[in-house]
C-alpha cells in the first residue's frame, strides 16, 4: 500500500531553516530562468554545501577504522537497491546516505550485531522519500531487497525523529544533482549532449556513493568531476581536462576537481568489472528496538521469537505479545 508523503511530511518542513534553500522565489518565472539568476543561485548553493556535509575529520575515523567502511558499503548497497526496486529518483538515494553520513558524524551508533546501523538506513530512506518522491511505501513495505532485520513502523518512526534532531531538521540538502543540469550547460552551452552528460553523471554519482573515499570532497566538486567523467565518453570533448571545469562558477578548486575526478576513473572502472549483486533471502527478524543512541549507549534485542507467516515471507517476531 502506498501512501501520498504531502500528508505525513508536511509538519517536518516547518522547523527547517535552509538559507538560500527556503528563500522567496522571483515573481516571474522569466526571472527565474534568467543567467544571472542561475548563476546567482549556484553561487549560493556553492557557498552553502559545507553545511550539509559531514565534519572534515569524519573520513579520518574510516582510515583509522573508529568506523565500520564495510557496514557503511552494506548500508549504502542496500539504499541503492530500494531505490531501484522502486524506482524512486537518483536524489532520494544520495539523501538517503547523506542524511546517514551526517548523523553518523554526529552520533555514535551501539555496536549490537548490526541493526542499529540498519534501523538508521532504514529510517533516512524513510525521510528522503518522504521529501522527494510524490509516493511512498509503507514502512513495513521499505524494508525489501534482503534486509536482515524488519523494525516495527513505530520504532522507525522513533528513529526518524532522533535523526531529525541530529540534523536540526535540515533535509532539503545541497548535493550533486544542484550543480550538475548547470555545468553540464556551461561545458555545452549548444544544449547538444546536456541530456546524455547529466543522465550519465546521474549514473556515475550513484555508482560512487558508496564508496567512502569521496566523502573528502564536497558535493559541487563531485558534480563536476562527474561532468568530467561523462565528457570522457563523447568524442567531442576528448581533449577536455580537469582544468576546465575550474572556469565554470565561482568556489571551484582545479585541484580538488583533479583528485575528484581521477579516484572517480579509477572507480569507473572497477564498477564495470563488477558482478551484479545477489540479492539476500527474505528471511528477516521483526526487533521492538529501544532508541536513544548516545556515545557509549547500547541497545540489544530479545531472545525470544515467534513465528509468522506474513506477505508470503518468513518473519520472526521477538515480541510473545501482539504487534501494533
Amino acid at each position: 500500500m502506498l501512501v501520498s508523503c504531502s500528508d505525513c511530511f508536511s509538519d517536518l518542513l516547518c522547523g527547517e531553516d535552509s538559507g538560500i534553500l527556503s528563500g522567496a522565489l522571483p515573481e516571474r518565472s522569466s526571472d527565474i530562468e534568467s543567467p544571472a539568476y542561475i548563476e546567482e543561485s549556484v553561487a549560493g548553493f556553492i557557498e552553502e554545501e559545507r553545511n550539509y556535509v559531514p565534519g572534515i575529520d569524519y573520513i579520518e575515523r574510516f582510515r583509522s577504522q573508529s568506523l565500520d567502511e564495510s557496514a557503511r558499503e552494506k548500508s549504502v548497497a542496500w539504499i541503492l537497491k530500494v531505490q531501484a526496486y522502486f524506482g524512486f529518483q537518483p536524489l532520494t538515494a544520495y539523501l538517503s546516505v547523506n542524511y546517514l553520513d551526517r548523523f553518523l558524524y554526529s552520533r555514535r551508533l551501539p555496536q549490537t550485531n548490526g541493526w542499529p546501523l540498519q534501523l538508521l538506513s532504514v529510517a533516512c530512506l524513510s525521510l528522503a522519500a518522504k521529501m522527494e518522491e510524490p509516493l511512498v511505501p509503507s514502512l513495513l513495505d521499505l524494508q525489501v531487497e534482503g534486509a536482515k532485520y524488519i523494525f516495527e513502523p513505530r520504532t522507525i518512526r522513533r528513529m526518524e525523529l532522533l535523526v531529525l534532531g541530529v540534523l536540526d531538521w535540515r533535509l532539503r540538502s545541497v548535493t550533486p544533482f544542484s550543480f550538475i543540469s548547470f555545468f553540464a550547460y556551461k561545458l555545452d552551452p549548444t544544449g547538444t549532449y546536456t541530456g546524455c552528460l547529466t543522465s550519465r553523471a546521474t549514473e556515475v554519482i550513484l555508482s560512487n556513493i558508496r564508496e567512502a573515499s569521496f566523502l573528502e570532497y564536497w558535493p559541487s566538486c563531485i558534480a563536476a568531476a562527474t561532468i568530467l567523467c561523462a565528457a570522457n565518453e563523447i568524442p567531442n570533448f576528448s581533449l577536455l581536462n580537469p582544468a576546465h571545469a575550474e572556469s565554470w562558477c565561482d568556489g571551484l578548486s582545479k585541484e580538488k576537481i583533479t583528485s575528484c575526478y581521477r579516484l572517480m576513473q579509477n572507480f569507473v572502472v572497477d564498477n564495470r568489472r563488477r558482478k551484479a549483486p545477489k540479492v539476500l533471502p527474505h528471511l528477516r527478524v521483526m526487533t521492538r528496538a529501544r532508541i536513544g543512541f548516545g556515545d557509549s549507549s547500547s541497545s540489544s534485542s530479545s531472545s525470544s521469537y515467534k513465528r509468522r507467516k506474513l506477505n508470503n515471507s518468513l518473519w520472526v517476531d521477538d515480541d510473545k505479545g501482539s504487534s501494533d
